[in-house]
């Protein structure tokens, strides 16, 4: 299994974490889009709104619903930067790197293609 197997497998067991899920309309905004495009806007959100050294709405910053990659980030424990440190163990308070934020795009994507198959 490896690290993003393990960390999805963890989540899963979560009450909070695994009561997000995509529903049809979601599915087919991605159908629609190409998950090529859908990648992007994931990324864009990561440098945006996770990026950054500080980030003044920590906590607050990914919406509940409105874009598939939102629900994605609170299922998958990357919405926030306190959330990257309890369950990914990516420190708070420091910019992130390039391997860190591919890292988050790769879990992001996992877990929308198994909610895609399931």
């Amino acid at each position: 299994m490896n690290k993003i197997d393990d960390v999805l497998n963890k989540l899963s067991k979560s009450k909070f974490r695994s009561s997000f899920y995509l529903k049809e309309n979601d599915i087919q905004y991605i159908n629609d889009k190409s998950l090529s495009k859908i990648q992007e806007h994931a990324y864009d959100f990561i440098k945006r709104r996770l990026a950054p050294k500080i980030i003044e709405n920590d906590g607050k910053q990914t919406p509940m619903r409105g874009h598939p990659v939102f629900i994605a980030q609170h299922a998958t424990a990357t919405c926030c930067r306190s959330c990257l440190y309890k369950w990914h163990h990516i420190p708070k308070n420091v910019a992130l790197n390039e391997k860190e934020q591919i890292y988050i795009l790769d879990v992001i994507m996992t877990w929308i293609l198994r909610e895609i198959n399931r």
